[in-house]
């Protein structure tokens, strides 16, 4: 994977990052990515990201629990193994609603999770880049990414004047890579 040049600025309060933010936004430079260790409301607007399309998964993945069950058991009490259990029908809809039900929320609540871990690349033995030591713990780290018309020093007194207390160049890869933290050899 490539390396990609990123101008990182930290920040000590969320207030200023979010003014910090709308104003990188304003001036055109390339977010990469704000690191927070809170949820701040509203950052996503301010950041421009689009709402998330993870329920439309979820009700996807609903879907195919509940044909695979219906189609299971349909199979299952009428083809396969069909008993007669008190004089009951063979194709006994309403007792099979549960577990229809249980299955549907099985399937989508694995699946939404699959697909959030996929979507923001966690898994175990897999790395990403950290921009800062403490960016989770206290402090809120904003990431720009350098394009080839960017000057990296017009882009540091920009986060300067924005209120940044730390700035510095990094040179990393935006993507992840198999591997474990404690083999790394890389400082933060």
């Amino acid at each position: 994977m490539a390396e990609k040049k990123f101008v990182v600025g930290s920040f000590k309060e969320e207030a200023v990052l979010f003014d910090a933010v709308k104003k990188v936004r304003k001036a055109g430079y390339k977010l990469h990515d704000v690191y927070t260790p809170f949820p701040i409301h509203g950052l996503d607007q301010a950041m421009g990201l689009r709402d998330t399309s993870i329920h439309t998964a979820g009700f996807i993945y609903g879907i195919f629990g509940t044909t695979t069950a219906l189609s299971f058991i349909t199979w299952v009490f009428t083809k396969d193994w069909p008993l007669n259990i008190g004089g009951k029908p063979h194709f006994a809809l309403p007792a099979w609603i549960p577990i229809m039900f249980e299955f549907t929320v099985l399937c989508a609540c694995v699946g939404m999770v699959l697909t959030f871990c996929y979507i923001c690349q966690l898994a175990p033995f897999v790395k990403k880049h950290h921009f800062h030591e403490r960016a989770t713990d206290d402090t809120f780290v904003m990431a720009i990414e350098c394009t080839p018309k960017t000057d990296e020093n017009e882009v540091s007194s920009f986060l300067n004047s924005t209120g940044a207390t730390e700035i510095n160049v990094q040179q990393a890869e935006t993507g992840w890579w198999l591997g474990t933290y404690d083999k790394d050899t890389k400082p933060f």
